[in-house]
């Protein structure tokens, strides 16, 4: 836990008893004084956020009262100590209402009164941040509790791991079913670990077109290519200092997987088009559904770029595997549907909850949320009983087929469910369904997605 400077900014028009001031201040090696001589010059100084303010009430330029309201309307907590050669009771009463930290006379004490008053705010300051550290790292501790839900053996194993990834920057790979929560796993591990003041950059492999992902991962400088009309930083730099996770890394193609191997291998970047090499400082999470191992074999996967994501494997255990979990996440959806929908709580019966834990769930988490919200919309009563709880089954899906409606009514049902299917991602549905990205929207602003 690094200390913060104690900046200390002393504004008074005499010379001399500035420089006292100073001097006497600056005996304390933890303390950086600057002095200034009018109001105006402290006000366009104020920007470097000084710890504790000196003012003197009769300056040339302004009085002490103008310049603390100023101070106040730039940062009500800044502690700002007036000095002034009256002992005017009604006037310091007077700018301890308005927001002073203390009125002090000007005399042969001053420095003394001035030294105490820096110590007290020095340790309030010390205190505040030694428990903000202590809030920060209580968060780290428990973020990953507050992303992914559960208790069951399988999740807490995973728990396990992501406290030891979050301790150092170790490439994490993750290994789970669609629908899982990798990218709940790695923002995890981001907000557990120290970068996490620093960008999380998420990437799915799969959403962006191959002849796109190099510009989109790496950058481009102006005029690499038609259409090229500015640089643009990649995902990588965007994520410098932080972390990027990178979706279905299975699915890279071998010709991009051979320029992030030489990304990471060398710590840099190489913008499209340019000459420049950026470093970087990144830490990676890769996630994919795949067996990176059988593509290997397979000679679908570099061998040496396996070897450089492998890392600390994470495997997320299915929704069918994780027990009791599943009636846990059924409420929290439930609870959480209600509530950004302003709707009555609902509780879940005895029945539906059977029904959901012998379900095998192949959509996993995602399909279990799904699932809840649409019966929390069925249901006429504060209870979401069995009846209420609908799966996508094989029969129902060739009852759909039997439906009679419109081609268009099809279409609709079918880009709903893949929207479902893809949390809502619009290129990456277009893109499977191969239609038009305008086809969607028009959809959504239709209000039929």
């Amino acid at each position: 836990m690094s200390q913060e400077p104690i900046r200390i900014f002393i504004v008074e028009d005499d010379v001399i008893f500035a420089k006292i001031m100073s001097h006497h201040l600056s005996l304390n090696p933890e303390y950086e004084v600057e002095l200034y001589h009018d109001g105006k010059s402290l006000l366009k100084n104020l920007y470097k956020n000084p710890t504790l303010i000196s003012l003197d009430y009769n300056l040339p330029d302004m009085t002490g009262l103008e310049v603390l309201k100023q101070i106040r309307e730039f940062n009500p907590e800044l502690p700002v100590v007036i000095v002034s050669g009256q002992q005017d009771v009604a006037t310091a009463i007077e700018l301890l209402k308005k927001g002073a930290y203390d009125y002090v006379l000007k005399d042969q004490d001053t420095k003394e009164r001035l030294w105490n008053i820096t110590k007290n705010i020095r340790e309030n300051l010390k205190l505040r941040q030694k428990i903000a550290y202590l809030e920060e790292e209580i968060g780290r501790k428990y973020e990953a509790n507050n992303l992914i839900k559960g208790n069951s053996p399988a999740i807490n194993k995973v728990f396990m791991l992501i406290e030891k990834a979050s301790r150092t920057n170790i490439t994490v790979s993750i290994y789970g079913e669609t629908g899982t929560g990798k990218e709940l796993v790695a923002k995890s591990i981001h907000h557990a670990s120290p970068r996490n003041r620093k960008p999380f950059v998420a990437v799915n492999v799969t959403a962006i077109p191959k002849e796109l992902i190099e510009s989109e991962m790496f950058g481009h400088e102006k005029g690499a290519f038609t259409g090229a009309n500015n640089r643009r930083i990649g995902k990588f730099e965007e994520a410098n200092q932080g972390t990027i996770f990178l979706d279905e890394i299975g699915d890279m193609d071998m010709n991009m997987q051979s320029k992030l191997l030489r990304v990471l291998q060398e710590e840099e970047v190489t913008r499209v088009g340019g000459n420049e090499n950026v470093k970087l400082d990144v830490r990676v999470i890769v996630a994919t559904h795949k067996n990176l191992q059988e593509l290997v074999r397979k000679g679908e996967f570099r061998e040496d770029l396996y070897y450089r994501l492998l890392g600390l494997p994470v495997n997320l255990p299915p929704l069918r595997e994780r027990g009791n979990d599943i009636a846990l996440l059924a409420r929290f959806f439930v609870d959480d549907f209600c509530q950004k929908n302003k709707m009555k709580k609902l509780s879940i019966s005895s029945k539906a909850v059977e029904k959901i834990q012998k379900y095998p769930f192949p959509g996993n988490v995602r399909e279990l949320k799904a699932i809840m919200e649409l019966a929390a919309v069925m249901t006429n009563t504060d209870v979401i009983e069995d009846t209420d709880i609908s799966f996508s089954t094989v029969s129902a899906s060739q009852d759909f087929l039997y439906e009679e409606t419109t081609l268009e009514e099809y279409n609709r049902k079918i880009i709903n469910h893949f929207m479902q299917k893809y949390n809502n991602k619009v290129r990456l549905v277009a893109q499977k369904l191969d239609i038009g990205k305008t086809t969607i929207y028009r959809l959504m602003n239709e209000g039929k997605l």
